[in-house]
């Protein structure tokens, strides 16, 4: 089993950054893949950025150049460097990764709003 917990969500002007961790704890090894969902008000969930186990990236045609996804495996915590933010970003970010299944695991989200 394995949790996963998301932070640095919160209320930020457009242009503005933020940088979401996610940290999993529980029975993980190596690096799984991993990957960041936004849902915005009233949308379904949509990926945003993916990590393979290799570090290959992917990203959302809508975040290209402003979302950066990374990991720190020492830390079991992925990261989403969120730059250059617009009020189109606001909602729940959550995180993903992969258990027996794809994206088998998933965090509590954290809210993220961008004013214009």
């Amino acid at each position: 089993q394995v949790q996963l917990q998301e932070s640095g969500g919160g209320l930020v002007q457009g242009g503005g950054s933020l940088r979401l961790s996610c940290t999993a704890s529980g029975s993980i090894f190596s690096n799984p893949n991993a990957a960041w969902f936004h849902q915005a008000p009233g949308k379904q969930r949509e990926l945003v950025a993916a990590i393979t186990s290799r570090g290959s990236k992917n990203y959302a045609n809508s975040v290209k150049g402003r979302f950066t996804i990374s990991r720190d495996s020492a830390k079991n915590t992925v990261y989403l460097q969120m730059n250059s933010l617009k009020p189109e970003d606001t909602g729940v970010y959550y995180c993903t990764q992969d258990g027996d299944l794809p994206y088998e695991y998933w965090g509590q989200g954290t809210q993220v709003t961008v004013s214009s």
